[in-house]
C-alpha cells in the first residue's frame, strides 16, 4: 500500500485567515465536489508564497463563495492573499488518477488537469 494524490486544488488563493476559529481550512463547496474531497479530510496545504506547509482538515465553504479560509492556528501560517496548493491524499495498492483542478485569483474553476491517458501534469 501506498499514499498517493487523489484530489489537488492548485494556484488557490486565500480569502480569509481567522485565528479565532477552532481549526482547519474552509473551502467553497464547489470546489471540494470537483474534486472528491469530503468534509472532514485531512489534506496538506502548500503555500506557493511563503513554502508553509500544513495538514488539516476540510470544511465545506458555501458553495460559488470563492471562499478559501486558514482557520486557527494554521493563520499563522497561511495568511489571506497567498497563493496555495490544497492536496488529498488515498492509501492504494495501485496507481490512481488524481483529480486535479486549475482555479483563478478568485477561487473560480478554470480548468482540469487531470491526467488523461498519453498525457503529462
Amino acid at each position: 500500500m501506498r499514499m498517493v494524490l487523489r484530489s489537488k486544488i492548485h494556484n488557490a488563493t486565500v480569502t480569509e485567515a481567522n485565528l479565532a476559529y477552532i481549526g482547519s481550512i474552509t473551502i467553497d463547496a464547489d470546489l471540494i465536489t470537483r474534486v472528491g474531497l469530503w468534509p472532514g479530510e485531512r489534506v496538506l496545504v502548500v503555500s506557493n508564497t511563503s513554502g508553509a506547509r500544513l495538514e488539516t482538515y476540510v470544511i465545506k465553504g458555501e458553495a460559488g463563495s470563492g471562499q478559501i479560509c486558514m482557520n486557527g492556528a494554521a493563520a499563522h501560517l497561511i495568511k489571506e492573499g497567498e497563493e496555495i496548493i490544497i492536496m488529498g491524499f488515498e492509501l492504494a495498492d495501485k496507481p490512481i488518477t488524481p483529480q486535479v483542478i486549475l482555479v483563478d485569483k478568485k477561487n473560480r474553476f478554470l480548468a482540469d488537469l487531470t491526467e488523461k491517458p498519453g498525457t503529462t501534469v
